[in-house]
């Protein structure tokens, strides 16, 4: 898959990014509206997307390829832990900020910006495979993630798991799994919601830089050596390992992309209920996000 190809499909991503952009500096959009976005991206948009491709997937996805990817998608995690543990030091010496790195090495946004990459680049069949990694994302986050902020697990963390995106995330695998069939009606209706998740969540990160300090986003250098670590050194480490456990090359190439995906606002938004400063944190969010239109055609050219 040649850079160029993979870098247009990524350049019509940042176009929706601009968007966003736009419309927040010509007060199209407000926080209020942001919010308002991003609550239903997150508990209809989103999970009716995951299940919409489920659909569409049914009889085209094996049980051993599914058994695959989240097998990698586990090793993935796993690499990431140890690798933010060794790395973070390198990036903060204050003790707090160090768990948001910690988390920042680990939490991707594999939801918001994973699907629409490896729909639009790979094709709408192989996002069944991004909700395997977006369901092992959650147990992890509220456990590790919450363990290393607070130290201890409680029920709350556990009750957290249940939402919109995990149940229709079961349901997306159930479906696959059992080769269940669902009523047209239904199947278009989805689809449609569905497809609002790109353009909104795009449109969503097109607001935030255009509410952010640019000079705090651009203008710290070990955030664009953290970026590097993050969306290139550590995806092409991985790659031999995930070659060993992945045969397919298009599953190799979903795993790359899951692989290179910029930081998620999770670490951002449980680092704020703590009470640790968000600022470098949100900076490296939407660098990582701007960045990763070059990088991921970089990591699929490698592929």
């Amino acid at each position: 898959m040649g850079f160029f190809t993979v870098f247009f499909q990524m350049l019509a991503l940042l176009i929706m990014i601009g968007a966003g952009f736009f419309a927040a500096r010509k007060g199209m959009m407000d926080e209020h509206t942001n919010n308002q976005m991003s609550h239903m991206i997150v508990n209809i948009f989103n999970p009716l997307l995951i299940f919409s491709n489920a659909l569409g997937a049914v009889g085209q996805v094996s049980a051993s390829s599914m058994k695959t990817v989240g097998v990698a998608a586990c090793g993935m995690f796993a690499c990431f832990i140890l690798l933010g543990m060794v790395l973070t030091p390198f990036f903060e010496k204050d003790l707090r900020q160090r768990k948001i790195f910690q988390l920042m090495f680990v939490f991707s946004n594999l939801g918001f910006i994973g699907i629409p990459v490896v729909s639009s680049i790979l094709g709408p069949q192989y996002v069944v495979y991004v909700t395997e990694f977006v369901l092992i994302y959650t147990f992890v986050f509220y456990t590790y993630g919450i363990v290393l902020l607070d130290g201890t697990f409680t029920l709350a963390s556990w009750k957290a798991m249940v939402n919109p995106g995990t149940v229709f995330g079961v349901a997306a695998l159930a479906v696959i799994i059992f080769d269940i069939q669902i009523p047209e009606f239904l199947k278009t209706a989805c689809g449609y919601l569905g497809g609002v998740t790109s353009p909104m969540a795009l449109m969503a990160v097109g607001f935030v830089l255009a509410q952010s300090d640019w000079k705090q986003i651009f203008g710290q250098p070990r955030l664009y050596l953290f970026s590097v670590v993050k969306l290139l050194a550590i995806p092409l480490f991985m790659l031999p390992l995930l070659k060993l456990v992945v045969a397919d090359e298009a599953l190799v190439r979903v795993c790359m992309v899951m692989f290179g995906m910029p930081i998620g606002n999770m670490p951002l938004m449980a680092g704020n209920q703590r009470g640790i400063d968000g600022s470098t944190c949100g900076a490296a969010i939407v660098l990582t996000t701007v960045l990763c239109v070059f990088t991921v055609p970089v990591l699929l050219s490698v592929v």
